[in-house]
C-alpha cells in the first residue's frame, strides 16, 4: 500500500475498506458525491472480494442495501457524501434498527473547520439518525501515524460488532475528510510505511467470527409449561436466516407439550408445514366466531418472535389475558399489547425439547383443547381453500393464497405492507415449498418497497415481489437499480388505484374527503411507467394466466405483472366473508 499510496484520506480509507473485507464484507452500496470520493475509490479497489454498487438515489439506495442484508444475514456498508444525502437514509435506517437488520451507514462529513460557516453541502450530521443506531460515533480526522491507523482498525471491528451484537441493527460512522478527495499527492511522506506497516501483522486480529459463539445448556422447559393443557404457541412474525432449523424447534416444542401453534403468514411455518402436526393458519377466520373465540381461551400463551398483524388475535389475547413468555434473544420489549409477560431472552432453538418426540399419531389422545384447534383449522382452512379455488373474479386475496401453492420451491419472495401482508396473514396456505418470505414490518411503512425487493432479490434466486400500486409507486426510483442488478424479480403488482387498506377504515364512509386524501387514486398508466424505465409490462387476464407466469420463473431482468382489482368491492367482500368461514363450525369436542 504504501507506495501507491498519494494522500492521507487513501490511506485511511484502506485501512477502513481491508478491514472490513477482513471481517467479511461482501456488499457496499455506494451513492455518487465528492466529499464520499476517497470511501467509493477503496471500495472500487476492493472488488471482486466486496461488490460496489453505485446507486442513484440515497433512499433508494438505502432500502437496497436494507434488503441485500436481509437476504444474507450480514451487514451491508452504505456510503453517501455530506449534506441532505444522509438524511435520505434515515427511512431505511429506522427500519433497520425496528427489524433488526444490520448495516453500517458511513457518511462522509466536512472537516472541523468548514462547518457552521455556511459552507456548501454542510449540515450537522453528528447523531444524525437520533436514537435509532445501535451505536454511532464520528471518526477523528484522518492521519497517517501508526497509532492513528490502529484506532481506526479497531473502531471499525467495533462497528462492525455492533451492527450485530446484542441486536442487529445500524450503526453510524460520520467521517470527516480534508481536501484532496482523489487519490492525488498531498505532500505526506510515506516512507515510514516501509519499514512500520506490514499488513499480514497490522490486521492479524481482524476474523470474520462474528457473532462469536456462546457456550450454553439447553434451556430447561418450566414445569408451569408441562402441566397445562390449555396452552397455544405464536409463531409471529420472523426472518430467521436458518428457517428450518426455526421451524423444528418450535415443532418440537408443541409436540413436546401438545400446543397448538398459531402461524403467522409472514412466519416461515407456513412455508415449512409438514414440520409442525398442530399448526393452526386460520386463527384470524376461527376468532371472528365468538362461542368460538370464548371456548379456544388459553391459559398461557408462548410468543415466538414478533406478534402477528392479526387484531382479532391481538384483541382476543388482551381481553383474556394470560400468562404469555414472549422466546426472543433480542433486549427488546416485543409486547405491544402490555400484558402479564415475561421475556426469555434466549433463542427458540436453545430450548432443551425432546427431539425424538414426534407427536401423536392417534387424533382421538390428543388433549380435548388441542383437537378443537386441530377440527376448527381443518374445516376453516377447506372453507377458504375451497372459497378461493371456484373464485374467478379478481379478488386481491386470492393472489396471495395463489403464490402459496404455485411459486417455484425455495422462492425469495417480498411482500409489501399494507394489504398484502394482511391478505397473506388471512389466505396463505399452509405448504412445504420453503419459500423465503421478506417484509418490512419494523416500522411497516411503504417507502422503499421495490428498492429492498431488489435488494432481496440481487445475486439470489428468481424472486417475487407482491404489492400495491401505491408502494410501488412511492418507490419508482428503485427502477434506475436496473443496470446494477444481477438476477430475476417478478413484481406481481395489486392495482386497485389506491390505497386499499384505507377501506377497511371507519374514515371510508366519509367522502369528501376520502377519495381524495385516503384512497388517494395515482391513475398511472404502468406498461408506460415500465416502458420508462426499460422493465417489461405484462397485463394478467386470468388466474390461469398468472399461474403460468409464476412458475416457471425467468432467470433475469425485471418485470411487472399487472393484476387489475377493485378496492372497493374487495374490502366489501372481505367484510363479508372473513367472519363467515368459522361462523357454522359444528363444536363437537366438549
Amino acid at each position: 500500500m504504501s507506495n501507491a499510496c498519494k494522500n492521507v484520506n487513501q490511506l485511511w480509507a484502506y485501512i477502513l475498506t481491508e478491514t472490513l473485507k477482513r471481517l467479511g464484507l461482501t456488499c457496499a452500496v455506494i451513492c455518487p458525491g465528492s466529499r464520499s470520493t476517497p470511501l467509493a475509490v477503496a471500495f472500487a479497489q476492493q472488488k471482486p472480494d466486496i461488490e460496489a454498487i453505485s446507486i442513484l438515489d440515497e433512499r433508494s439506495a438505502a432500502f437496497f442495501a436494507l434488503g441485500q442484508a436481509k437476504a444474507s444475514g450480514k451487514p451491508v456498508v452504505l456510503v453517501c457524501t455530506s449534506g441532505t444525502a444522509g438524511a435520505n437514509f434515515y427511512p431505511a435506517i429506522i427500519e433497520a434498527k425496528e427489524s433488526r437488520v444490520p448495516l453500517l451507514i458511513l457518511t462522509a462529513d466536512r472537516p472541523p473547520e468548514l462547518r457552521d460557516c455556511h459552507s456548501g453541502q454542510t449540515i450537522d450530521q453528528v447523531k444524525l439518525y437520533g436514537t435509532y443506531p445501535n451505536w454511532q460515533t464520528e471518526l477523528a480526522l484522518p492521519s497517517p501515524h501508526m497509532g492513528m491507523l490502529a484506532y481506526l482498525r479497531q473502531t471499525i471491528i467495533h462497528a462492525w460488532e455492533k451492527s450485530q451484537i446484542p441486536s442487529q441493527g445500524p450503526v453510524h460512522l460520520n467521517i470527516p475528510l480534508r481536501d484532496p478527495l482523489a487519490p492525488i499527492p498531498d505532500g505526506t511522506d510515506f516512507s515510514y510505511l516501509e519499514s512500520q506497516f506490514h499488513p499480514e501483522e497490522f490486521f492479524t486480529a481482524v476474523i470474520n467470527s462474528i457473532p462469536f459463539p456462546i457456550p450454553h445448556s439447553p434451556f430447561p422447559i418450566p414445569s408451569e409449561w408441562q402441566q397445562c393443557d390449555r396452552g397455544i404457541i405464536i409463531a409471529g412474525v420472523a426472518q430467521p436466516n436458518q428457517p428450518q432449523e426455526y421451524c423444528r424447534a418450535i415443532a418440537q416444542l408443541s409436540q413436546t407439550l401438545k400446543w397448538p401453534v398459531l402461524a403467522e403468514g409472514l412466519s416461515p411455518l407456513r412455508n415449512y408445514a409438514d414440520l409442525n402436526l398442530y399448526l393452526i393458519s386460520t386463527y384470524d377466520q376461527i376468532l371472528r366466531n365468538p362461542q368460538l373465540a370464548k371456548q379456544l381461551a388459553p391459559q398461557m400463551v408462548i410468543q415466538v418472535g414478533e406478534m402477528p398483524t392479526s387484531k382479532e388475535l391481538r384483541n382476543w389475547i388482551t381481553s383474556i389475558q394470560p400468562q404469555r413468555w414472549v422466546i426472543d434473544p433480542s433486549d427488546q420489549n416485543l409486547d405491544p399489547l402490555h400484558g402479564r409477560t415475561i421475556h426469555l431472552r434466549m433463542s427458540i432453538e436453545d430450548l432443551g425439547t425432546r427431539e425424538e418426540d414426534k407427536g401423536e399419531k392417534s387424533f382421538a389422545s390428543l388433549p380435548n383443547y388441542l383437537q378443537l384447534w386441530c377440527q376448527a383449522e381443518t374445516q376453516v382452512r377447506e372453507a377458504v381453500d375451497q372459497t378461493l379455488a371456484k373464485m374467478e373474479d379478481f379478488f386481491e386475496g386470492k393472489a396471495a393464497w395463489l403464490l402459496s401453492q404455485i411459486l417455484p420451491p425455495e422462492t425469495p419472495l417480498f411482500i409489501a405492507n399494507s394489504m398484502p401482508v394482511r391478505d397473506v396473514e388471512f389466505f396463505w396456505k399452509p405448504n412445504n415449498l420453503g419459500v423465503r418470505s421478506h417484509f418490512n414490518r419494523g416500522a411497516n411503512g411503504i417507502d422503499g418497497t421495490l428498492s429492498t425487493a431488489l435488494g432481496m432479490a440481487h445475486r439470489h434466486h428468481s424472486s417475487v415481489m407482491l404489492t400495491g400500486d401505491l408502494a410501488l409507486l412511492h418507490d419508482t426510483n428503485g427502477f434506475l437499480i436496473r443496470n446494477k442488478f444481477v438476477g430475476h424479480l417478478t413484481i406481481l403488482l395489486i392495482n386497485n388505484n389506491g390505497g386499499g387498506i384505507f377501506e377497511m377504515l371507519p374514515i371510508a364512509k366519509f367522502d369528501p374527503p376520502f377519495e381524495e386524501f385516503f384512497g388517494t387514486p395515482q391513475d398511472i398508466d404502468f406498461a408506460q411507467l415500465c416502458a420508462t424505465y426499460g422493465v417489461e409490462h405484462e397485463l394478467i387476464t386470468s388466474w390461469s394466466h398468472l399461474q403460468q407466469r409464476l412458475n416457471p420463473l425467468p432467470d433475469t431482468g425485471i418485470r411487472v405483472l399487472e393484476l387489475r382489482t377493485n378496492r372497493k368491492n374487495d374490502a366489501k367482500w372481505r367484510q363479508e366473508n372473513l367472519k363467515n368461514f368459522a361462523a357454522d363450525i359444528a363444536i363437537i369436542i366438549p
